[in-house]
């Protein structure tokens, strides 16, 4: 992992917040250069499918004029969830380098399964809880906020 890609993530990660979002934030990079990022948009846009790394694959897609993001790493301040880690095995990303694993073991049982090889996709190889305490006081920060504000 690289500390400045992870750095980046949660650089895309405050500028959710600032937007009262949650504070997600997610970098593909590949061969060392940054291909795209994505922030969480949801309330911005009204999708359910403004998730960061959603946002970071379709704009990587993009750049290279190409689905597959063979050898592609994905940094992110958050385990994926079911929809976003489908996603990320279909575009074929190697790697995905996350700040901190999601606290519901349900997620993370799901993870596991959408990540194993299958017929037609590689295994996405997860190494999570790699800045744990830099995700939690953002996330926390946000929802104390959130609090407030209902």
């Amino acid at each position: 992992m690289k500390e400045e890609f992870m750095d980046l993530a949660f650089f895309y990660a405050k500028k959710a917040y600032e937007l009262d979002e949650v504070p997600i934030g997610a970098v593909i990079v590949k061969d060392g250069e940054v291909l795209s990022y994505g922030f969480n948009q949801k309330e911005s846009n009204q999708s359910v499918l403004e998730h960061a790394e959603l946002i970071a694959i379709e704009e990587a897609e993009r750049k290279i004029n190409n689905w597959r993001l063979d050898d592609c790493d994905l940094y992110v301040t958050l385990d994926p969830c079911p929809m976003c880690a489908s996603a990320i095995k279909q575009a074929r990303i190697k790697n995905v380098y996350s700040a901190l694993s999601n606290n519901d073991s349900n997620n993370t049982k799901l993870l596991e399964e959408i990540f194993k090889t299958d017929a037609t996709n590689p295994e996405v190889f997860l190494i999570s809880n790699l800045r744990v305490e830099v995700s939690r006081k953002i996330l926390n920060s946000f929802f104390q906020k959130q609090r407030k504000n209902n």
